[in-house]
């Protein structure tokens, strides 16, 4: 499933497209603001989001073979719910 496909489930739920794809944008834009701010996101029976720090570790140039810093950084995260995981059995 892709975000057109989402926007056509919602749209059978609200009956318009339009207000499905403005749904669906408010609320990807909602968590997308609260990770930028590291906050975290709790959908509860689904999951949460929330930014990690991946800390600076040492790595390989796979051309050359010369060791290089990889510099550290936030990444998100998704943790599924109980429900969530339930589900997907």
């Amino acid at each position: 499933m892709n975000k057109g496909d989402l926007v056509g489930e919602v749209a059978k739920v609200v009956g318009s497209k339009q207000r499905a794809q403005d749904a669906v944008d408010c609320v990807l834009s909602a968590i997308t603001k609260a990770l930028t701010e590291k906050d975290s996101v709790t959908i509860t029976g689904f999951g949460t989001f929330k930014v990690s720090k991946r800390e600076a570790r040492k790595g390989r140039n796979p051309q050359t073979g010369e060791e290089i810093t990889i510099e550290g950084k936030y990444v998100p995260r998704f943790i599924p719910g109980k429900a969530l995981k339930e589900a997907v059995k």
